[in-house]
């Protein structure tokens, strides 16, 4: 506790935000530190004026700080501080990163890390490719890093797991407010092969202003962040902006040009974001980091494998699908074929790997 209780009781000062407590550390090197100091000393520093130095040396340690530590140690989680050796090295750069975070798990030192986020209303298509590219992306011993949301962002998860690779989830709430709840078990998996981290206090529910503030530390850990699936008003695009602000690589992985969940990244690439294809698209970014052999361009430029002959009626069904699944009324509707015929074409050609299907007679194409 003692090591702990002057970076919480520093960060409870008001007026020192995350940036004033960078400029502090940076100057001081440890809240002990500022503490000893004068009042002319800290307001020394740039941004501080002497009421805030003032405030600060006169500052007590609340209770509550004391009582979070001892439930902290209880719990098992543990924090990382600016000046500790497994602090993301990213993250520090960034103009206002956290003081300390909260983690259940474990960083690894590795700059390897790269962010996915997306839609929480996620189609078949974005939640096959951000698995896709999540499992490619580990197989390179990158961490995935996204924020534990429903959709793009448990997917990308799901896939570095699948990978057997490392995943790092950012909550926009406190380890002890698991959000989503339905999330409850994949929370528990990621901290077994990665960690689960937050810089809110542990049981700081999910509020809204919380996520903006998630988001800058998911681009910040990060080398690039690729956007799979946001529409026009999603919060993908503010960590995209985000990633682009601190000089971050921002990928994005285009749709269906007719899918509202789209337009948003179809709009980062007209902005200059990369077209994502493949993995390979994201490792050559980072030549310099990764080795990208012979056999990795082969299997990531791949052609996608031939299709098996079709029927007449099998080819109709073919052109009436696509990547996003439709229900099965739309498909009559498209290709004018009774439902009990429809039906056992659609069988054959899901016992073919061509088409799969997904609760309430949904079906699309297998990618």
């Amino acid at each position: 506790m003692d090591r702990l209780l002057p970076w919480f009781t520093l960060k409870s000062v008001p007026g020192v935000g995350n940036h004033i407590f960078k400029l502090l550390i940076n100057r001081f090197g440890s809240p002990e530190t500022v503490f000893k100091s004068t009042i002319a000393d800290i307001a020394g520093v740039d941004g501080i004026n002497a009421k805030t130095a003032s405030a600060i040396l006169s500052f007590k340690t609340l209770s509550k700080d004391k009582n979070e530590i001892i439930f902290i140690e209880k719990k098992g989680y543990h924090i990382i501080t600016l000046t500790d050796p497994l602090y993301p090295s990213l993250l520090y750069q960034i103009h206002d990163p956290p003081p300390f975070l909260y983690v259940h798990g474990t960083i690894d030192r590795s700059i390897k890390k790269i962010s996915i986020v997306g839609s929480r209303k996620a189609t078949a298509y974005g939640i096959t490719i951000t698995k896709r590219l999540a499992q490619e992306l580990v197989s390179h011993k990158v961490t995935i890093i996204s924020g534990m949301a429903l959709g793009i962002d448990t997917a990308a998860h799901i896939g570095a797991l699948a990978g057997h690779g490392k995943t790092i989830a950012v909550l926009g709430s406190g380890l002890e407010q698991i959000y989503p709840q339905k999330n409850r078990k994949l929370f528990q998996k990621i901290s077994e092969n990665g960690a689960v981290i937050s810089e809110f206090s542990l049981n700081t529910g999910p509020e809204a202003y919380n996520f903006p503030k998630r988001n800058r530390v998911i681009s910040g850990m990060s080398l690039g962040t690729i956007v799979v699936e946001a529409a026009g008003r999603s919060g993908s695009l503010i960590t995209a902006r985000l990633a682009a602000e601190q000089n971050r690589e921002v990928f994005a992985v285009p749709g269906n040009i007719n899918s509202f969940k789209s337009t948003g990244t179809h709009r980062l690439i007209k902005q200059g974001a990369k077209l994502v294809e493949n993995v390979n698209d994201v490792l050559e970014e980072f030549q310099h980091i990764f080795t990208i052999d012979d056999k990795t361009k082969e299997i990531c430029n791949r052609p996608v494998e031939a299709i098996p002959e079709l029927s007449g009626d099998e080819d109709k069904v073919f052109r009436a699908l696509g990547p996003y699944p439709l229900h099965i009324d739309e498909i009559i509707r498209k290709s004018s074929m009774e439902t009990g015929k429809l039906s056992s074409i659609l069988m054959q050609m899901e016992l073919k790997g061509i088409v799969q299907q997904f609760p309430g007679k949904l079906f699309s194409l297998k990618i």
